[in-house]
């Protein structure tokens, strides 16, 4: 790339694709720094670059190289070049959050009249848009189902329905749906399938291997793994991420800051290193809270007891995630004490950080209706297990049983 002043720096578009994981992981979207000599991409808090000579010819709308930081910046497009070759896709689009992208999404590739199929259980932001948001302002309609359903995913599907949205595995619940057998119902109608696969982030489960149109993350989370940078991404056939781009990227404005891609490119460096720990840890992790009685269940798709875990081991190469839910069995007083009395394991919201993460969530709210009858009786508490030695956080969770309700 040459700027107007005739510096030269490296340029993006080196193909790592025929590289195993951990190599893209390092190498993709990163280049050597032709101004400084950097080997690591620098941050470029800019949001102007300079424009050629004549730049009469240039699209003002463009996204492919910087210009406004709107448009795209330098971090944000080594960062969706990364992406891009993590998850197989050809493109890739990087917003500032993942709820952003999730949007970005819906606004692009529907419009009124049209009809969507949607999980049953899904993250709060996607019930409150298709049961209120875009039917009341603009005409979208969908219809709630369980995914893990095949028959159901069909029986809802109409002659008007775009598209089909799904999460690998649900959030909270984990429920897991089929999503090469769900990318065959939508296609068959003529309708887009779109994953969220935040909790299953590449190399875990790849979706667009599996029929996926497209793929959405919330970086926020695993992508970038560290708890200090927020973002969100979409991936996919270049055809459909060049809209995505065009229409509420520059013209919405949801735009990633210079300095989140940045951190978050950093982060995901590490990404197979940390799923590794985390996976292996949630599985001793749920299966210590499966075996106490003090614990009225468990959801975690690695143990044998989930409705999913076939379909599970069969569907995701990678481990079955480091995301669990589970109760104690008591009232909402004794699953408050029991976070309390923790001390590795931090309270706090998100999941996918270093550190491992539980919320308690009680048992109100319009999406419960939908949740097993053991979520519906107890709550849950949604668990994100982190980097710590497991043994550690065994022995956390023992003693904070032990406080909360007494001896085993």
């Amino acid at each position: 790339m040459t700027t107007a002043q005739g510096s030269t720096t490296a340029t993006h578009g080196e193909d790592w694709s025929g590289y195993g994981f951990h190599t893209q992981a390092v190498h993709a979207g990163n280049d050597i720094d032709g101004g400084s000599g950097a080997i690591r991409t620098p941050i470029v808090m800019a949001n102007s670059y300079a424009l050629p000579d004549d730049p009469s010819t240039m699209s003002w709308s463009g996204t492919e190289s910087p210009l406004y930081t709107r448009n795209s910046g330098t971090n944000q497009l080594a960062l969706q070049e990364k992406l891009a070759t993590l998850e197989h896709g050809e493109a890739a689009v990087a917003l500032a959050s993942g709820v952003a992208a999730l949007h970005a999404v819906f606004f692009t590739h529907l419009k009124s009249g049209d009809h969507v199929v949607v999980s049953d259980v899904s993250y709060e932001a996607i019930h409150r848009l298709f049961a209120e948001l875009l039917p009341t302002k603009y005409g979208i309609q969908a219809d709630f189902v369980d995914t893990s359903d095949l028959a159901a995913v069909e029986a809802a599907i109409q002659p008007n329905t775009r598209l089909v949205h799904i999460e690998a595995v649900a959030n909270p619940t984990t429920k897991v749906t089929d999503v090469a057998a769900v990318a065959e119902l939508a296609h068959r109608a003529g309708a887009l399938l779109t994953v969220d696969s935040t909790f299953t982030p590449p190399p875990s489960f790849r979706p667009l291997d599996h029929g996926a149109d497209l793929v959405v993350h919330s970086l926020t989370k695993y992508i970038n793994g560290h708890g200090d940078a927020m973002g969100g991404a979409v991936i996919g056939r270049r055809e459909l991420i060049d809209p995505i781009k065009h229409d509420a990227m520059v013209d919405v404005g949801g735009v990633i800051s210079p300095f989140n891609a940045w951190l978050i490119a950093r982060g995901s460096v590490t990404l197979p290193l940390r799923l590794r720990q985390s996976f292996a840890s949630a599985e001793r992790v749920a299966a210590f809270l499966d075996d106490d009685p003090r614990v009225a269940f468990v959801a975690y798709p690695g143990l044998a007891s989930h409705p999913q875990h076939e379909l599970a081991a069969r569907q995701f190469d990678g481990g079955f995630g480091g995301m669990m839910a589970f109760a104690l069995d008591g009232d909402p007083a004794m699953q408050n004490r029991f976070v309390a009395r923790l001390r590795v394991i931090t309270s706090a919201v998100s999941l996918g950080h270093d550190e491992s993460l539980i919320v308690h969530v009680g048992t109100s709210g319009p999406r419960v209706a939908f949740y097993p009858p053991e979520f519906q009786r107890y709550g849950h508490l949604r668990f994100s297990i982190g980097l710590e030695d497991a043994d550690d956080l065994i022995a956390d969770l023992a003693r904070a049983l032990d406080k909360a309700v007494g001896p085993r």
